[in-house]
């Protein structure tokens, strides 16, 4: 597993990237940077990056789970309920490529505001 770092003006965490089509596609592309939107509990962001639905995509996504909107071309945090949930785990709009998992406390995610910059970097190797 790849590891990324998430970098936004005021914090920043380390995630693992899984093995998926769409992690790799993502890995290859970095760094990537971008504008944050916010969704309930959920950070979206469009990135350079356009990958069709795999098979194991879902809306139903655990907290702490990172994601890819194809319908977006979107990166997505994933730290609480948002707007379509019906319970308080994490929905997505529609079906994402789960990619990987942030680590740290995802609830500091809610000090995130639309419009921060956020950024993708390789994390260095350990």
């Amino acid at each position: 597993m790849n590891k990324i770092s998430i970098s936004f003006a005021s914090t920043s965490f380390e995630a693992k990237l899984n093995d998926s089509p769409t992690a790799q596609a993502i890995w290859s592309a970095l760094p990537v940077e971008g504008q944050v939107t916010t969704w309930g509990d959920e950070i979206y962001f469009a990135i350079p990056v356009e990958m069709p639905q795999e098979e194991d995509a879902r809306a139903e996504v655990e907290v702490g789970e990172l994601g890819y909107w194809p319908m977006g071309d979107a990166f997505c945090i994933f730290f609480g309920p948002t707007p379509v949930s019906t319970d308080e785990k994490p929905r997505a709009y529609s079906p994402v490529n789960i990619i990987g998992e942030i680590h740290g406390e995802p609830a500091a995610l809610r000090s995130i505001r639309d419009g921060e910059p956020v950024k993708l970097t390789r994390s260095v190797a350990e």
